[in-house]
């Protein structure tokens, strides 16, 4: 007999963001094989007898390929009955959800798909900004800086377009990439930007800037989650005032 695999959504890391459904499957399953970026308060939710597998991958680790982790699936589907495999954001974007998918499908597993909140929503929700304007923004594009090996780099020119929001997935070292393409593809320097660092949690950073100063700052901590487009401009004021109280006691201090 063979068990379910349910790929499900974790979300940004907030446990409270996790849905009812995945809450209930977490709770009942026998095996979690779950990524790096899972929080350790979701982890904490599973049922107690169930196995915990991290199949996750880290910069400058050596870890399980994708091809090994599709055969762990299939091998946790012939003894377990309720297989979790637990994906930070959501399983269906850049959650390499297509490769499991067809590894489970060719060896006849019956799976389903649990959605959870992405980065992007996730960072503007707490950005409190909107993804998209009626008057500025009527287009949404989800773009990864990291592609699969062979598949060259991404061309971030290619979605450099006007009233256009543009999420970049995994950011790491391309800001200045994305701000060099972008700009040479016609967007002013000018267009504004915020960066978004592990949204949701206790370490949160906000950062905005434009294209230009892309090229010039330093990278915050990973995962982060680059939005480029004027619905960027919209800053809350709530959420700037103690960055600049703190911004202007420095250059007190310096004068």
């Amino acid at each position: 007999m063979r068990g379910k695999v349910y790929l499900v959504g974790a979300g940004p890391g907030d446990p409270e963001l996790l849905t009812v459904k995945a809450l209930r499957l977490l709770r009942s399953a026998d095996v979690v094989l779950h990524d790096a970026l899972v929080t350790e308060e979701i982890l904490r939710l599973t049922g107690s007898s169930a196995q915990l597998i991290d199949v996750g991958k880290r910069v400058g680790e050596q870890r399980l390929s994708q091809d090994a982790v599709n055969q762990l699936l299939v091998e946790c589907a012939t003894w377990a009955t309720t297989v979790v495999r637990l994906k930070g954001g959501d399983p269906l974007i850049f959650g390499r959800a297509a490769e499991e998918m067809a590894a489970l499908r060719h060896a006849g597993i019956e799976f389903e798909i649990v959605p959870g909140i992405t980065a992007a929503v996730a960072a503007a929700a707490q950005a409190r900004i909107s993804l998209t304007d009626r008057e500025s923004s009527s287009r949404i594009v989800f773009v990864t800086a990291h592609q699969a090996a062979g598949n060259g780099r991404t061309n971030f020119a290619d979605v450099a377009m006007e009233k256009c929001t543009v999420t970049v997935y995994m950011p790491g070292g391309c800001y200045r990439d994305v701000s060099k393409q972008m700009t040479a593809a016609g967007l002013p320097a000018e267009t504004p930007c915020l960066i978004v660092s592990n949204a949701c949690r206790e370490n949160q950073e906000l950062l905005w800037t434009d294209l230009g100063g892309l090229q010039r700052l330093s990278p915050p901590d990973a995962p982060a989650l680059l939005i480029v487009g004027s619905v960027t401009r919209c800053r809350d004021e709530a959420l700037i005032a103690p960055l600049l109280s703190t911004y202007n006691e420095a250059m007190e201090a310096i004068r």
